[in-house]
């Protein structure tokens, strides 16, 4: 599941993952929220949280991730993941690498310091 989560600055886009994220979660929670998001900005920022409830993706999730990401890999300002999950770390940093956005990965007890980065 992906919950929105709150109180962040109008051009940032804040998500908890829980349990298992599908593609659903995506179509219906994550890329939703992008497009509306892109509608009023140009760039926007984005805040993942993978946290101690975060069990997996199914295919059809870390699909759509791929998608949404690639077609909008222009409108991105920063990237924050919050994951101790060691090929998500892994992957977003060799991800980060091809964004033309500012992309940094945080351990889950750094959560604090990623909210904070995104707000810069």
């Amino acid at each position: 599941m992906i919950e929105i989560l709150t109180g962040l600055p109008d051009d940032v886009l804040g998500f908890t993952a829980r349990g298992k994220v599908t593609g659903k979660d995506y179509e219906t929670v994550l890329i939703p929220a992008v497009e509306e998001k892109l509608k009023k900005y140009e760039k926007i920022s984005l805040l993942y949280h993978l946290g101690k409830d975060f069990s997996s993706f199914e295919a059809e999730a870390m699909w759509d991730d791929m998608k949404v990401g690639l077609h909008h890999i222009t409108a991105w300002k920063k990237i924050a993941v919050v994951s101790d999950v060691g090929w998500i770390r892994s992957a977003t940093k060799a991800m980060g690498f091809v964004m033309p956005a500012r992309v940094k990965v945080f351990a889950n007890e750094e959560f604090d310091d990623a909210w904070k980065w995104i707000e810069e």
